[in-house]
């Protein structure tokens, strides 16, 4: 199945840097994203393996549901939105530090 490049480029928004994640880096060659809610695992794949040139293992993917916060005197809701975790093959790395 040949998806378009520029939808395969839209499907990755954000790398998510936080310390699960960068443990999960070093210990499991695992990366972790944050993508577009209707994503599917093949996109995923296809979306990390085109922009980072790599070969991706397997990809998990999971909703997070939007918090209720306060502002003010009225309740409002952060959006759900979906994260990725990338499982690279052995050999392979993603080096986000490089600009």
């Amino acid at each position: 199945m040949s998806l378009n490049k520029y939808h395969l480029a839209g499907v990755l928004q954000a790398p998510i840097v936080s310390e699960k994640s960068t443990i999960a880096a070093e210990k499991n060659n695992q990366f972790v994203f944050k993508v577009q809610k209707h994503a599917t695992k093949k996109q995923v794949k296809s979306a990390v393996e085109l922009m980072f040139s790599v070969e991706v293992d397997s990809v998990q993917v999971l909703n997070v549901k939007g918090k209720q916060k306060r502002f003010g005197g009225s309740l409002g809701q952060r959006s759900d939105w979906k994260k990725a975790y990338v499982k690279l093959k052995p050999g392979h790395d993603i080096d986000f530090s490089a600009a």
